[in-house]
């Protein structure tokens, strides 16, 4: 098993089942373009998210890290004409091309994008009345994830979902004495995972274009 075989498996998928999309292609340009890091998912893993989003016939959506816009496009095209996705991003630069790129996608009436720390801006979305999400997608610094997990617990009610990416990072998950913040953040947001009893849930590795790496999805099976 090899990167290049992965990235070739992919190709094939994305050709039988993702057709050619200009709005999403528009936007990973743009990213590219604005010299954004290349850390969206990939299209199959943008097309789960939406369709997990459609199983679950989501109505609010919150996604804790921007990027370029590409996986909030795929996830604000799930929702129902009154439906909504606030979608946080701390760098400005990011959110200004995200900003762009969803506009470009038909979608800024569905999605409100909020620019500043997650840390920060997550207590102002409870102390706006936001308690229940019907879907939380955490995909942001790695280090913050217990937070964002904590948060996430906060700002669901039974039956909402939980996505998180990156869970598995080449194997180095498995690194008990790892130096990387990176790793330690995935690590203890697992432990919290597996210690919260208002959840039931599991992580699936992934390998694809983008690596070998993870998601983590858990149900929140109660209020309190």
């Amino acid at each position: 098993m090899t990167q290049e075989l992965w990235t070739k498996v992919d190709r094939y998928i994305n050709d039988l089942l993702i057709p050619p999309d200009p709005i999403l292609d528009a936007t990973l340009a743009a990213s590219d373009a604005a010299g954004l890091p290349p850390h969206n998912v990939s299209p199959n893993q943008g097309k789960l998210l939406m369709l997990l989003a459609l199983i679950h016939k989501a109505r609010t959506i919150l996604e804790i890290g921007t990027l370029g816009g590409y996986s909030t496009i795929w996830l604000a095209r799930s929702l129902p004409a009154d439906g909504r996705l606030i979608t946080l991003e701390s760098n400005p630069k990011h959110a200004e091309v995200a900003r762009n790129n969803i506009v470009h996608a038909g979608l800024a009436h569905l999605v409100d994008l909020r620019v500043g720390y997650a840390i920060d801006t997550l207590p102002q979305l409870a102390a706006e009345g936001y308690n229940r999400f019907d879907l939380i997608f955490i995909d942001a610094d790695k280090p913050s994830n217990p937070e964002y997990l904590e948060w996430a617990f906060k700002l669901s009610g039974c039956g909402s979902l939980i996505i998180a990416d990156n869970v598995v990072r080449n194997g180095s998950v498995l690194e008990v004495n790892s130096n990387d913040p990176n790793v330690q953040g995935i690590r203890q947001f697992n432990e919290i995972l597996s210690a919260q009893p208002r959840v039931t849930a599991t992580a699936i590795q992934t390998v694809g274009n983008k690596g070998y790496d993870g998601f983590a999805i858990a149900v929140v099976t109660s209020d309190n």
